[in-house]
């Protein structure tokens, strides 16, 4: 394998992407020279488009496993990938900067770039995603949304028993907590290198934006308090619900119940989903109208 080529690949997919600029070609080549045990690089002039970096980070992964840098084991893979991505990453600080301006012109155009850059930095594993299957089914009150999900990949015996044997941590404490951003992972926690969040504000208090590594539709996105607080349905959540609408028109706001019974996901840590797309829930037809007196514009 030519490593030098894979690197400039590596490092072209990024700057067709936007995720490093033509003055971050060098440091960013170095930061994979470290991480790869490579001591020398030579620029080369790439002409190929990818949509997506994984022929590239497959190369990477075999001669890292080649070079008993990494076992070859799906967690391990999945680790070293993160951590190569980042190294032509931009810095949260940029991410945000971007959003905002992209903001400035359209909350689509700022949502839009930033889930695509959450594709295009292997945070959100397109390729393990596309895996799930969907479909609508009708029934007697109308379609139904069916998904399975097969994007999570199946635990391999030698991961399994580094997790058993893995120091115990509380750091971070869930996987929803704003500590996860740029942190490497470990044996039974996901790397989150390539991880960044959005600054909110809901009714006064901080909270973030990120898309789920694992989406069930588009633009699947988590809105996450900053502090990790269980989830607690109140009239404090449809508040804060009520404003992210407000932020982000074009989107939807919900909550997983606050019962472990109903098959929530992180209820430790206080959240809602959102995203961009339309529920059967929202095509349902009205089978029956009510309405409340002083409060004409509800029904």
């Amino acid at each position: 394998m030519d490593i030098n080529h894979e690197i400039n690949r590596l490092l072209n997919f990024a700057f067709q992407q936007g995720l490093i600029a033509a003055e971050d070609r060098y440091y960013a080549a170095n930061l994979l020279l470290d991480c790869l045990g490579v001591e020398e690089y030579t620029p080369e002039q790439i002409t190929e488009t990818l949509p997506a970096a994984d022929p590239v980070l497959e190369q990477l992964l075999d001669y890292a496993v080649s070079r008993e840098i990494i076992e070859d084991t799906v967690n391990e893979r999945d680790l070293f990938d993160t951590r190569l991505m980042n190294c032509v990453m931009p810095r949260p600080s940029e991410v945000v900067r971007r959003f905002r301006a992209d903001y400035e012109k359209s909350p689509e155009l700022a949502t839009r770039n930033y889930y695509q850059l959450s594709i295009a930095s292997n945070y959100i594993r397109k390729s393990r995603v596309a895996k799930n299957i969907a479909w609508k089914t009708p029934t007697e009150f109308g379609d139904l949304d069916v998904t399975i999900n097969l994007s999570k990949p199946e635990k391999d015996p030698r991961d399994i028993a580094k997790a058993k044997l893995a120091k115990a941590s509380s750091y971070p404490k869930c996987l929803l907590c704003r500590e996860n951003e740029g942190y490497a992972g470990r044996s039974n926690h996901p790397a989150r290198q390539t991880h960044r969040l959005i600054p909110l504000e809901l009714d006064g208090r901080p909270w973030f934006l990120q898309y789920s590594p694992h989406t069930y539709y588009n633009e699947h996105c988590i809105v996450l308090n900053s502090r990790h607080i269980p989830m607690k349905i109140s009239r404090q959540t449809f508040q804060n619900m009520a404003d992210f609408l407000d932020i982000f028109p074009h989107y939807f706001a919900g909550s997983n119940a606050d019962l472990p019974i109903v098959g929530g996901s992180i209820l430790s840590h206080d959240h809602y989903q959102g995203g961009r797309y339309t529920f059967a829930m929202e095509r349902a037809a009205v089978k029956k109208e009510y309405s409340f007196p002083g409060f004409s514009a509800v029904r």
